[in-house]
């Protein structure tokens, strides 16, 4: 058994720690006993040894919290346990303090993706090029896993080839504008259905069947001609109805494989007074070859009167649409952002073609030659601008020498290629020396000093963080003139900026996506016998439903409490129908006032955190349960002893998995883990696996059958065993159900603070929060509770913490 810990140069504990751990824990975890995984004689005391370092803050936490040694087993008073965790804290501190400085980060993929695009004014899709990032815990930017391998530096070359096709213009003038102006009578489908599902109109055309069925609402007359964002426009009115009719709009391809984004949930009302239709329009960025679909949802289609009456006799309600057009791609400017980064200062001209006619051809591609009068000053510019850029820093003429160089070499290659004595065309010498600076280190990782950020890291570290991006001309412009480094009230203006530039919609999506997993939301799929309610839109509605909720949390600076049982849930008409709210009839997520005694509003209440924590046929508490301690207490259960099986529910439905939970937990090794994890697990059994209300397990076995139509057909599943959402917290407190499980956590304030302020550092430093950020983390939370741990408030303390502001 060690006697010492070492911790390089940190303070070293006296023999008391090996006497203490000789008299209260060797029974258990020495001599050949080695309970719960811990087996001292094993355990090293070489704390720049992480694994080492973790299994020691653990002992260090549970005696502590009095957790170990057992109260059964073991007559410890506390003071003589706290005695011992003052021992241990100082090494403990200073040997995380150590490792947590050689973390090296580099940008992960929609980082990446988001620089380069922001770089070069382009919007290409990047992230799918690249190896997926590795996670610590839930962040997929935490430096430690965000390894690089010869795959990622060949992938890096080809994105960077692809950024600056996209960026380098390829005409001499702006592309063409393209404008389609098409209506569903024009389509092939309608030629097909138009008379039998579809009702011709002279001012449209009505679309009448359900929700994302056959047929189809492709408008193939909108096949995209050329990439880019366009402006989209339908126009029409709710048919025969005094409602307005919500529909969705996306787009697709018939490559086999590709994506089908969606673009939005709208509604359409009925004809105003003047018999105007409505305009409903958006921007989207579309792929070549891309079709919009529109497809009204909700509509209860009578077939049989359809086939009875005819389309012209049918007198239910329907989506007319008059026409939709498309106008793109719209620019931000010609030629682009990128291509003036690089050709700046250059002469760019168009060689001449022979013959000209040449020009009037569809297929005619111009050619051009790049020169300058002095081509070293102006390439050695351009290096300049790119570097500084990319590298968010001022370069220095030493670090730009390699790419000067690797200019020189291309083109001294090229000239001797050509075959007469005109020296080659300098743009792919220039390009190939700019898509190196784009694949190396000062472009793919965090310059951050050891110790205290200088102005351009913290500038870094403050946009990547709200922004997800490099630093905008103004954030810029204050590190170029050192206004950052102590200077709490710029960075705290510099974040509420950020907060208010639409690229921090990339920070909810992003946060949330890691912090509540919400990027796990496909991983699985509902059975549809079980679950023949689950549809697309439902399950776009829940992702809007949590990101836009914390968007609200942060821009109206809620208290934390709100996270749990707010006023207010944002809703749509989808939402409101699968949580059984009435009076919602917007087909777009807005904020609803609602009681706080309702069981919706805050996270656990929606059906997005509820899918992502169930596996599309049942559900578990301790999945469940896990979350719930680890993203919303902030605690971190240690993982399953090595041979301990999991516990898998009874797909019949004759047993419930708290039964086989029971069964589980008689073992020693697993009692004290399932005892903290459990509980909010079963405070959760209320919900199903897409977040639906339930008194009892449905079934595809045993059970009551249901008289229930789903979407035009009798439901499948049958009624099984009830739910008990019943259970005991480890603090010996008991609670009947979710409602007051719910109460617990809102008593809760300090700890839920905790919790946001330790995710929100972790995301913004790259690195996870260890034992020697433990004091700041609690000074932090101290000053928050000032302010009722607002969430602007607690994200202007991070920003102006030593946390944020060291390495």
């Amino acid at each position: 058994m060690t006697a010492e810990l070492r911790a390089g140069d940190s303070p070293k504990p006296t023999n008391a720690v090996r006497n203490f751990l000789q008299t209260h824990c060797a029974d258990c975890h020495a001599d050949g006993a080695s309970e719960g995984g811990l087996d001292l004689d094993r355990l090293g005391a070489d704390l720049s040894d992480a694994a080492v370092l973790d299994v020691w803050i653990r002992i260090h936490d549970r005696v502590r919290d009095g957790e170990m040694p057992p109260p059964d087993a073991s007559s410890l008073s506390k003071s003589d346990a706290l005695k011992f965790a003052d021992a241990i804290r100082g090494p403990l501190e200073h040997a995380h303090a150590k490792q947590k400085a050689t973390v090296l980060r580099r940008l992960n993929r929609r980082e990446y993706e988001n620089t380069l695009n922001d770089l070069f004014g382009t919007e290409v899709e990047l992230k799918s090029l690249l190896p997926a990032d590795g996670r610590s815990h839930e962040f997929d930017n935490v430096g430690e896993t965000l390894g690089i391998s010869m795959v990622h530096l060949e992938r890096y070359l080809s994105a960077a080839d692809t950024v600056l096709d996209a960026a380098i213009a390829k005409t001499v003038h702006a592309p063409k504008q393209h404008h389609i102006d098409t209506h569903y009578a024009e389509t092939r489908e309608g030629k097909t259905h138009l008379g039998k599902v579809w009702k011709q109109l002279p001012d449209g055309a009505v679309v009448f069947y359900q929700d994302f069925g056959y047929p189809d609402g492709m408008l193939r007359t909108s096949s995209i001609p050329k990439a880019g964002r366009y402006r989209i426009t339908i126009t029409g009115y709710a048919h025969q109805s005094d409602t307005p009719i919500p529909f969705y709009v996306g787009a697709k391809s018939f490559a086999r494989g590709s994506e089908r984004p969606t673009l939005g949930y709208f509604d359409i009302p009925p004809l105003g007074e003047d018999g105007e239709p409505t305009t409903v329009e958006l921007e989207a960025f579309l792929d070549e070859r891309y079709m919009l679909n529109i497809i009204p949802y909700g509509l209860v289609v009578r077939d049989y009167n359809i086939r009875r009456d005819g389309v012209d006799g049918y007198d239910g309600p329907g989506l007319a649409i008059r026409k939709v057009t498309l106008d793109g791609p719209i620019q931000e400017s010609f030629p682009s952002r990128g291509h003036r980064l690089i050709f700046d200062g250059w002469q760019r001209t168009e060689i001449e073609p022979h013959p000209p006619s040449k020009r009037e051809k569809s297929w005619y591609v111009p050619e051009f030659q790049l020169g300058s009068e002095d081509v070293d000053s102006a390439m050695k510019a351009t290096l300049r601008r790119v570097a500084e850029a990319a590298m968010r820093r001022p370069a220095t003429s030493t670090e730009l020498q390699p790419y000067v160089q690797l200019f020189h070499a291309e083109w001294d290659r090229e000239s001797n290629d050509e075959p007469s004595a005109q020296a080659a065309d300098p743009e792919e010498a220039l390009r190939t020396a700019v898509a190196a600076i784009l694949c190396s280190p000062d472009f793919l990782y965090f310059r951050e000093p050891e110790g205290r950020l200088d102005d351009h890291a913290l500038a870094v570290r403050l946009s990547y963080f709200l922004n997800r991006t490099f630093p905008d001309e103004r954030l810029r412009a204050d590190a170029d003139a050192g206004g950052l480094v102590g200077n709490a009230n710029a960075l705290i203006e510099h974040a509420r900026r950020l907060l208010s530039d639409p690229k921090s919609t990339r920070l909810v999506e992003d946060f949330t996506d890691a912090w509540l997993n919400l990027r796990d939301m496909d991983q699985t799929s509902p059975d549809q016998k079980l679950f023949p309610e689950f549809d697309t839109y439902l399950r776009d509605s829940m992702l809007e439903e949590t990101r836009s909720f914390f968007a609200k949390l942060l821009q109206e600076n809620r208290p934390v409490t709100d996270l749990i049982q707010p006023d207010f849930a944002m809703l749509n008409r989808r939402l409101a129908e699968h949580y059984g709210i009435e009076g919602v009839e917007h087909a777009d997520v807005r904020p609803v006032a609602i009681s706080r005694d309702s069981l919706r509003g805050g996270l656990l209440g929606q059906a997005s955190i509820l899918k992502v924590t169930a596996n599309g046929t049942n559900t578990s508490p301790v999945v469940r349960g896990v979350w719930v301690t680890e993203r919303v207490l902030g605690i971190h259960p240690a993982p399953p002893p090595p041979g301990i099986s999991g516990v898998e529910p009874d797909i019949r439905g004759a047993a419930t998995l708290r039964q086989l939970l029971d069964r589980h937990r008689d073992e020693d090794s697993c009692r004290a883990c399932h005892a903290l994890i459990d509980p909010p697990g079963f405070a959760l059994e209320s919900f199903n696996p897409i977040g639906g209300w339930r008194e009892r397990y449905r079934s595809l076995g045993e059970g009551d059958r249901v008289d229930l139509q789903v979407k035009n057909r009798r439901v499948q599943y049958r009624l099984g065993l009830p739910v008990d959402a019943s259970g005991e917290l480890p603090s010996g407190e008991s609670f009947d159900g979710f409602q007051t499980f719910r109460q617990y956590l809102v008593s809760q304030p300090d700890q839920l603070a905790r919790t946001v302020i330790t995710k929100w550092l972790t995301f913004a430093t790259g690195r996870e929060m260890g034992f020697s950020d433990r004091a700041e983390i609690d000074a932090l939370v101290a000053r928050s509770a000032k302010t009722h741990h607002s969430f602007r408030d607690m994200l202007e303390l991070v920003v102006t913490s030593q946390i944020f502001q060291t390495k």
